[in-house]
Formats: C-alpha cells, sequence, structure tokens
C-alpha cells in the first residue's frame, strides 16, 4: 500500500511538474511574472497577432485590410491548415506579414502524448518554413496552455514562446466588433502584444467580429500607435 501510495504521489507530481507552465495561461499572473512571455516588448510598439488561421474563407479578408491600413501582423498558424492553402501562405508572406507557429492542429499540449509534442512541432516548424519559403521563430500553443515539453521543444527547434497582453475574446459566441475592441483596450499598454482571430473554424463566435474589431481598433485608439509584427516588437 506504500508503494502504491509513493508511486501514485509521483505520478501525481510528474504531472504537477509537467502542467505547472501553463499557469502563464492566467493573463494577469503571466503579464506580471512573464512579461517576455505575455508578449510585453520595450517602447510604443504593439504587435498585431492571429491565430488558428490560414483559413481560405476568412483570412484574405484579414489581410486586404491590413493592405488598406498598411499594417503587417503576425499570424500564427496551424500546419493541418497551412498544407492546404499553399497560395494563401505564400500570400501572407508576400504582403510582408509574419508567420508563426500555433502547433500542427488546434490542440491542448496537455492533451498530447509525452514526447509526441516535440515531434508535432518539428514537423509544424518544417512544413510552414517549406510552403513559405521563410524560417519561424514564434510559437503560441493553442489556449495559450505551455508545459515543460513544450518550452523544451521551442528551445530544441529555435522557436521563442510567446503568448499576449491583450485579447479581444473574438471567439465568444456575443462577440460584437465594440465588444471585442473595447476588450482589447482594456488591458492594452504600450508595448502590449494583441491576440486576435483570423477564422472561427475553432471557436464559436463569428471572425466578423473581429475583422471589423481590427479596422475599428486601426482607424480610432490605435491610428497613431505604432503596430506591426513580433519581429518588429523587441
Amino acid at each position: 500500500m506504500r508503494r502504491a501510495g509513493r508511486a501514485a504521489a509521483l505520478g501525481v507530481g510528474t504531472l504537477a511538474a509537467a502542467a505547472a507552465p501553463s499557469l502563464t495561461a492566467i493573463g494577469p499572473l503571466r503579464r506580471r511574472l512573464a512579461p517576455r512571455l505575455a508578449g510585453t516588448g520595450h517602447g510604443d510598439h504593439i504587435a498585431l497577432t492571429y491565430d488558428d488561421g490560414p483559413d481560405p474563407t476568412s483570412t484574405p479578408a484579414f489581410l486586404d485590410l491590413l493592405a488598406r491600413h498598411e499594417t503587417r501582423a503576425t499570424f500564427f498558424v496551424l500546419a493541418e491548415q497551412a498544407r492546404g492553402v499553399p497560395a494563401l501562405v505564400r500570400r501572407i508572406v508576400d504582403e510582408g506579414h509574419e508567420l508563426a507557429i500555433h502547433g500542427w492542429a488546434h490542440r491542448c499540449t496537455l492533451a498530447v502524448p509525452p514526447t509526441r509534442l516535440t515531434v508535432l512541432l518539428r514537423d509544424a516548424k518544417h512544413c510552414v518554413e517549406d510552403l513559405a519559403g521563410t524560417s519561424v521563430s514564434w510559437y503560441r500553443p493553442p489556449y495559450g496552455v505551455t508545459s515543460t515539453e513544450s518550452l523544451i521543444a521551442c528551445r530544441t527547434l529555435d522557436l521563442t514562446p510567446v503568448l499576449w497582453t491583450a485579447w479581444g475574446r473574438d471567439w465568444e459566441r456575443s462577440a460584437t466588433p465594440a465588444r471585442v475592441a473595447s476588450t482589447v483596450l482594456r488591458t492594452l499598454r504600450p508595448g502590449g502584444t494583441v491576440l486576435l482571430h483570423d477564422t472561427d473554424l475553432h471557436a464559436r463566435g463569428d471572425w466578423h467580429a473581429a475583422l471589423e474589431a481590427t479596422d475599428s481598433l486601426l482607424t480610432g485608439p490605435l491610428h497613431s500607435a505604432r503596430v506591426g509584427t513580433l519581429g518588429e516588437h523587441w
């Protein structure tokens, strides 16, 4: 019984150690204790980022909007989707935007079997780099949940994990352009990183809310701000 108890305790301890980095998914805690991971940069630059694409239905609309505003952004893409739309991946790069890794598929890191996550991240990185013809430097895990293995894999694969300081909660079914924009501004400060989504493939919301909120932010509160990619952020 004692041996079984020790084994159980060891198993719980191992799981806790693996999951401990996931505490960074808590916004206020992340911004306070891990500002670099949260995407806090120096100066007044704002990094504009989008997750969950590329989506042939919605991503082109975001690219058109950003072109009108002469603004560049970082797109955290899923390799599983990117390989099906190579022309769209190349368009993102050709128009001056930055590609980053969101994973192979939209799956929480803690739900991936041990050692499997490293393989999937390696495959995702190679896939996106081959499609785009450019290197990829950033990684954002789905749901913002990091794990010990994901952080080790980033170091092995020369990826820098980065989350966000402000989001729009645009995945919610009740999201509206005005609500998304106001939610972003609630925690956005100079040097911050904004998270929005250029698709609703993995959410209950409507991608039009994020699109219109982007237009509203770039036309209004962020009109005079330096807004761009993560690569310009540090």
